[in-house]
């Protein structure tokens, strides 16, 4: 009887405690703000990459550029010259520094040139350069979409008609919560919709296409890690 006694004061202790870990986790929200301004004018961000989707051709250039219209600072990100001719590669500048799986990312960018492709948005849960999801804004055609990219073939998951002024600072934000994803421009959410392509975290980063030259600021990615299951905690006390 004391020996049962104990084992349920201990199997107590013990639940209270992962409840405690489990409420601090589920209020434990990662920032992350990349403005650029630490970075030397002609490299990148330490910890990031340029790749490309469907690439013919050399790498494009990104890299850090001086702008003095630049919502902070006057150091942004760009990507500066496609250095291929072929429309449909994508263009990437991403980092798996940053693990994401839930939560939002935003940016301002500016759509400068483009004869084939113009603007461009950000890419999250990238698991390569082959697949992830990705936000882009696109002057030439008025659009706004929301894609996965998968074994590097891209696929609209959403859509919104929406025109912008180019040449001009714009604000894109994504939300991500399990599958379901909204998008936002300039503060207005125009689009909103449902996924399960990627069920994992990844990296975190910026997207052009064929030859759309665009510059980014101020990139944060905010992660709000999944609160844990009571039903599973217990399951896994009752086995110690």
């Amino acid at each position: 009887m004391f020996e049962a006694a104990r084992r349920a004061r201990k199997t107590a202790v013990l639940v209270g405690l992962v409840w405690m870990v489990m409420a601090s986790t589920a209020t434990a929200v990662q920032d992350e703000l990349w403005n650029f301004d630490d970075v030397r004018v002609g490299l990148v961000p330490p910890g990031w990459k340029v790749e490309a989707t469907n690439l013919r051709g050399d790498l494009p250039t990104w890299e850090v550029i001086e702008d003095t219209t630049a919502p902070s600072g006057e150091h942004v990100l760009a990507m500066v010259r496609p250095n291929h001719s072929f429309g449909g590669t994508f263009n990437l500048c991403w980092t798996d520094s940053v693990s994401f799986l839930d939560g939002e990312i935003e940016v301002a960018f500016k759509a400068v040139r483009g004869e084939e492709d113009q603007g461009g948005g950000v890419m999250w849960r990238v698991q390569d350069q082959d697949n992830y999801y990705i936000a882009r804004f696109n002057p030439l055609e008025d659009n706004f979409r929301i894609y996965y990219v998968h074994d590097g073939a891209r696929k609209t998951l959403e859509s919104a008609r929406v025109s912008l002024k180019v040449d001009q600072w714009h604000t894109l934000k994504i939300h991500q919560k399990g599958n379901d994803f909204e998008g936002y421009l300039d503060g207005e959410k125009l689009l909103e919709g449902s996924c399960k392509r990627f069920q994992d975290a990844g990296g975190v980063g910026l997207w052009t296409k064929a030859d759309a030259v665009t510059s980014f600021d101020d990139f944060r990615v905010r992660c709000v890690p999944r609160p844990e299951s009571k039903a599973s905690s217990e399951a896994e006390l009752g086995q110690q």
